[in-house]
């Protein structure tokens, strides 16, 4: 879940390095570092102990360092305590291999067991010294240069990794290798750029190229040569990315988090207009046809985090609308538990990055069982686009900050379209019920507009509940699925213990957490479900808990009971997830200002889980 750039050029690298990193430091900001080769043909390093600006200080903005190719890292430490020691760039013992490194090598023990016994010494705690220093191992034993020595270390080592590495001397040139773990290659005339992720180079490049998994890639300046395991060279074609560079900035919003909710009503448009053509689903490159669709007996959807949630919300819709069993599975337990899949079944895996390991492995777990596999991804050219066997992208642009919002509400759309057309196909639903599905489903940006008109009121509310220290989410169907997502909002960036219950299931011990002054949240948007979970809602006042209901206009009789009452525009019930989040959103991101924290860079989480 480290952050990774390298640059080699014309122009001094570290300002460049640094701008990159700047970008990336949602993917790690426990330390960071700079190598940078000087004029001398040195290498000179410098690291720092906690966020990016401390490096930058240190480095006056980079321009203490020149020389016009390096590397640099943000990192999140996995192996190894947040410290100068063990921050990247690290060397081998004579400074002849520097490098950084993205991932978790999972033999690393014994890889450096191995070095020690060859005289090798170590100063670091983590597994990535070990990586430069096998590396090393290998080109002096062989002497047959950069490439063969990085492929020789790559049959060693056991994990994922992204690695960047410079040589002593191949003062020219910088060496990347990936497996699993995400790294993207740029280039333009006399300038040739590495990354963990596209922002961090979109300022000065549209041309990317997706190095392969064990490939490996030889930068020059302006050039970009590839190779896989075997030292053979690969073709890779390079794409344009289409994202405009102003979508990475904030654009005058305090927070990314901030202005990406307000990006959410454009991320769902742009979404469903790539798919929905007049009066028809028009799948096209994802290769989802109807034949397939008819075929498929069973749908199991597998994600991490919100895109999980995603996948609770789906699995009601999909069932409602095309009489079609739907399994919801957590990635990081899918493939533990040795999954009974059948041969007619659709494996769905959605990640906003395409990068997250365990929704990767859970991929190539089904895709050896032989199952049908569809990504639901946002990120081009990223492993899991890759891999799977059918990929519809979401158009929601580069989600900076941690807590996803418009990633999640494009992922939705996507599978409201998904399940409005099996519907169909199927048979379950008519033409009637199928135009009125999919006009319904374009109100859904505008509508979400109207909410976030009215953010105020939430920034009221959550100022006067800013020390909050528990808060419960309730509700019922869909509502459970969205109380799921509010609560994890709360958590992961405001740090406020908060659970998300089935409504029905508060008898059977939860309301014993209920005392004076918990806030809980009742969402409530399902018509058929409003009375049973207002009364659960009644349950637990009566134990003195302060109020919050969400629910949709029209819904008046919840202020009976509620305290404080949000109201989002009707739709169809099956959509009601799409608006009833935003409140939540802005709900954990107001609380989160209230109570001063880092909004975009919550403590102890990284955006892209790349790593077991």
């Amino acid at each position: 879940m480290c952050g990774i750039v390298g640059y080699n050029g014309y122009d001094q690298a570290a300002p460049i390095l640094l701008d990159g990193l700047e970008k990336l430091e949602y993917r790690g900001y426990d330390s960071s570092g700079l190598a940078v080769r000087n004029g001398k043909n040195e290498i000179e390093i410098v690291k720092a102990k906690g966020r990016l600006r401390i490096l930058s200080e240190k480095t006056d903005g980079g321009n203490a360092l020149a020389g016009s190719c390096g590397i640099g890292h943000t990192r999140w430490a996995t192996h190894g305590e947040p410290s100068e020691n063990n921050a990247h760039p690290h060397i081998s013992d004579d400074k002849n291999v520097t490098g950084v490194h993205n991932g978790i090598i999972e033999n690393y023990q014994e890889l450096k067991e191995k070095l020690l016994r060859h005289n090798y010494r170590f100063y670091s705690d983590t597994d990535t010294e070990v990586a430069i220093k096998l590396i090393d191992y290998y080109m002096k034993k062989y002497s047959e240069g950069p490439v063969d020595s990085i492929a020789r270390a790559m049959t060693r080592i056991r994990g994922s990794y992204a690695l960047v590495v410079m040589f002593r001397d191949y003062p020219d040139e910088i060496f990347c290798a990936r497996k699993d773990s995400p790294l993207i290659i740029g280039t333009k005339e006399g300038e040739t750029f590495a990354a963990s992720d596209v922002p961090a180079i979109l300022k000065y490049t549209r041309t990317v190229y997706y190095i392969g998994n064990q490939q490996i890639a030889r930068l020059g300046k302006g050039t970009a040569e590839f190779f896989d395991i075997d030292r053979e060279p690969v073709e890779i074609e390079p794409k344009e990315v289409k994202w405009d560079a102003e979508a990475a900035e904030k654009g005058g919003f305090e927070h990314f988090m901030i202005k990406e909710i307000h990006e959410q009503p454009k991320a769902v448009r742009d979404t469903i207009n790539s798919i929905v053509k007049g009066n028809s689903i028009e799948f096209g490159e994802t290769g989802i046809s109807d034949e397939i669709i008819q075929g498929i007996g069973r749908i199991i959807i597998v994600a991490c985090g919100s895109a999980y949630h995603v996948g609770m919300a789906a699995q009601y819709v999909f069932e409602d609308l095309a009489k079609i069993p739907v399994r919801v599975e957590l990635a990081s337990e899918f493939r533990y538990r040795d999954p009974l899949l059948l041969k007619d079944d659709l494996v769905i895996v959605i990640s906003q990055s395409g990068e997250t390991a365990d929704s990767l492995a859970a991929l190539r777990l089904a895709k050896e069982e032989g199952i049908r596999t569809l990504g639901i991804i946002n990120v081009v050219g990223s492993s899991i686009a890759r891999e799977a066997e059918h990929v519809f992208y979401t158009l929601a642009g580069p989600e900076i900050a941690v807590a996803t919002t418009k990633a999640y509400s494009a992922q939705l759309a996507a599978v409201y379209a998904l399940a409005i057309q099996f519907a169909k196909v199927r048979g379950t639903i008519d033409q009637q019920k199928y135009e009125e599905l999919l006009a319904e489903l374009g109100t859904l940006p505008g509508k979400m507009e109207k909410i976030l008109e009215d953010k105020e009121r939430i920034q009221w509310f959550a100022a006067k509940y800013s020390n909050a220290k528990d808060m419960f989410f309730i509700g019922r169907g869909i509502d459970y699925a969205i109380s799921m997502e509010g609560s994890l909002k709360m958590k992961e960036i405001s740090y406020v213990h908060s659970e998300a219950y089935a409504a029905g299931e508060l008898k059977h011990g939860t309301i014993s957490l209920v005392e004076n002054g918990t806030l809980v949240v009742g969402v409530c948007t399902q018509n058929r479900l409003f009375e049973k979970t207002r009364s659960n809602m009644v349950e637990v006042k009566s134990r003195g808990a302060y109020l919050m209901g969400l629910t949709s206009y029209g819904n008046y009789s919840i202020e009976d009971t509620a305290d404080f009452t949000v109201y989002i525009p009707k739709t169809d019930q099956h959509f009601t997830t799409s608006l009833a989040i935003i409140p939540l959103q802005l709900l954990g991101y107001y609380l989160s200002v209230a109570r001063g924290l880092n909004v975009d860079k919550p403590r102890n989480l990284a955006k892209s889980v790349t790593v077991e």
